[in-house]
């Protein structure tokens, strides 16, 4: 078991920084997503830990987005942040605007989810559901390829993180699919929360 900060301090640290419904929903979504990833890979005794990195990694995007993870470091160690948490923080903007690789098994998924799971919640926003309960990998795959759809979400990051984790596109997709279903409704029911303080 890891020592970290606990997940309230790491929430009340993204709230310091983000205001914007948009992104507290995403971080929570990633949260969920790595947390379902470290049970899924034998890792689930660091579920909470895998669960924070996925909570902060955009820490620094609203207010800085240019700066997407350069100035994160500096607000994670005033938040208390351990620097392995700040390392996988970082490892995320790998080659977009850090040269900090993802290593350990729980950076390469944070790389391999984070954008994937805009691309899928994108896609259920167009469906009658309005939800990823019954999302397909086909649906997945067609706005994949449609590039100006969620243009935002990096078709190359999505590839090489389901490259760096040696699975092909169709299981990373199922996969976080999978993971996003787990966690929508607690997404959802803490989102409401939030918007209510």
């Amino acid at each position: 078991m890891r020592e970290h900060i606990s997940r309230e301090q790491a929430l009340d640290l993204l709230k310091k920084y983000n205001k914007e419904a948009f992104h507290i929903q995403h971080a929570l979504t990633v949260e969920g997503v790595m947390k379902w990833f470290a049970k899924e890979l034998g890792y689930g005794e660091d579920e909470e830990y895998w669960g924070i990195v996925g909570l902060l990694h955009d820490i620094d995007f609203e207010q800085y987005p240019d700066q997407h993870c350069i100035k994160a470091p500096e607000l994670l160690r005033e938040g208390g942040v351990g620097e392995d948490i700040i390392h996988a923080v970082c490892s995320h903007g790998y080659e977009l605007t850090v040269e900090v690789k993802p290593e350990h098994e729980m950076e390469k998924v944070l790389y391999a989810v984070d954008e994937l799971t805009g691309l899928i919640w994108a896609t259920a926003l167009m469906r009658p559901s309005k939800s990823v309960q019954d999302m397909e990998v086909k649906s997945v795959k067609k706005k994949f390829k449609t590039l100006n759809f969620a243009a935002g979400c990096s078709r190359n990051v999505i590839q090489r993180g389901a490259e760096m984790m040696g699975y092909d596109l169709s299981d990373l997709i199922q996969k976080t699919i999978y993971a996003m279903r787990s966690c929508e409704q607690q997404v959802q029911e803490e989102m409401q929360q939030i918007c209510a303080e």
